[in-house]
């Protein structure tokens, strides 16, 4: 197990350099290098490491999302409200419209298998979009009109209305009744989500405030353990109450960040935020490894060319989707266009759950794992390449103004 995280973290940093020398996403680098020492390649990863894959990966990502509730200013979210909401699930909606009337004609799928398949690939992914909108509001590129804000927001909770989706498509694909009622489970999600979120901050900013008054003040290394273990008590509950009444884990965690950056004074939350900066170094190659590790590449070789040319027309739908959300809204062309880019990737949520349906024993399942896995290596990379280069271009510099 000690070997295969040496190999996690020399390789994916080693790729990574490899990359950005090229002038590449470092993300690609560990990506691919997920990929070559996964059990379905080199086979370089334990066995006992793979099977808590989906832990090490969440914790990840928990770690961003924290660091991204941190940087995250709430007067600014509110000027792109609206278009926040929207983008939460519109775009997925038009891409999941993409397959339903493409693929059938291109990979002989049904309807609800290829509604099934759409739920699994359309969704954008926040381990590939979340760090690098932190990185632009640090930065404050796009921030005077929220356009990093928005896409961060929109990206947190487009995962929480794909996946209800998902668990009514698979259950409608195994020849059950979809509970109309479960669409409910999607603003209750993210409102509990939010709210408990909230609390949690209030509480924990407490405790900081609590150990300042009794004793020494508290360190900022102290305050990233009990904010982490805060998190993993969140995402602790999502698991634990998901039976009874279905509550956003990582929409919990960004809140609770929110509301401690907003109660500290702006030097503790600087602090804070430099502190989970140094922890995503170690932690953006885990979580990037271990999803190309997940990725059986073996899957595709038979996805083949009409699997490619589905998933480039779904991503057209997407980009309609992406356009009708940013109506109305002070955003000018340029800015539109970096909104479409930066809702391509997909990751972590296909990753995740492109075997489920595989594993319940659909006909469609290898079909939709193919499709999946093509979707992570055909989009990852081009949506990460173009948030990069992309951003000075379009994206207003707010430090000069």
């Amino acid at each position: 197990m000690l070997f295969s995280f040496a190999v996690i973290f020399l390789v994916g940093l080693g790729a990574g350099a490899l990359f950005q020398a090229m002038k590449l996403p470092r993300v690609i680098g560990m990506l691919a290098a997920g990929i070559i020492v996964s059990p379905f390649a080199l086979g370089l990863l334990d066995d006992k490491v793979m099977s808590v894959s989906a832990e090490l990966r969440q914790t990840a990502l928990i770690i961003i999302l924290i660091k991204a509730g941190l940087a995250l200013e709430l007067s600014d979210l509110k000027k792109v409200g609206r278009a926040a909401v929207l983008m939460s699930f519109l775009p997925a909606c038009f891409e999941m419209a993409g397959y339903i009337v493409f693929a059938p004609l291109l990979l002989g799928t049904s309807r609800i298998e290829s509604a099934l398949m759409g739920a699994v690939l359309s969704a954008v992914s926040p381990a590939v979009v979340v760090p690098r909108m932190v990185a632009l509001i640090e930065k404050k590129r796009g921030t005077e009109k929220g356009v990093p804000q928005m896409i961060l927001a929109g990206a947190s909770c487009d995962d929480v209305f794909v996946l209800v989706l998902f668990s009514t498509f698979l259950t409608m694909a195994q020849g059950g009744k979809a509970e109309l009622s479960g669409l409910m489970n999607i603003p209750v999600s993210i409102v509990l989500g939010l709210v408990l979120g909230g609390i949690s901050g209030y509480i924990v900013f407490g405790l900081f405030e609590l150990s300042f008054r009794h004793v020494k003040k508290i360190r900022s290394s102290v305050k990233l353990i009990i904010m982490l273990s805060a998190a993993f008590m969140l995402m602790t509950l999502e698991s634990s109450v998901k039976p009874y009444v279905a509550v956003s884990g990582l929409l919990a965690v960004i809140a609770m960040a929110c509301i401690i950056k907003k109660k500290s004074k702006v030097s503790d939350a600087k602090k804070l935020s430099e502190k989970f900066g140094k922890v995503w170094i170690a932690a953006e190659v885990i979580l990037f490894v271990m999803v190309g590790a997940a990725v059986d590449i073996r899957y595709t070789l038979s996805a083949g060319a009409s699997a490619a040319g589905m998933i480039f027309i779904a991503l057209v739908f997407r980009t309609v989707g992406v356009l009708i959300c940013t109506l109305g809204t002070k955003l000018n062309f340029k800015e539109r266009l970096f909104c479409v880019i930066a809702y391509l990737p997909k990751a972590t949520v296909q990753a995740a759950i492109g075997s489920v349906p595989l594993a319940a024993g659909l006909s469609c399942g290898k079909t939709i794992l193919s499709v999946a896995v093509l979707g992570i290596i055909l989009t990852a990379p081009l949506g990460a390449i173009g948030i990069d280069m992309s951003c000075e271009k379009l994206l207003s510099d707010d430090r000069k103004s």
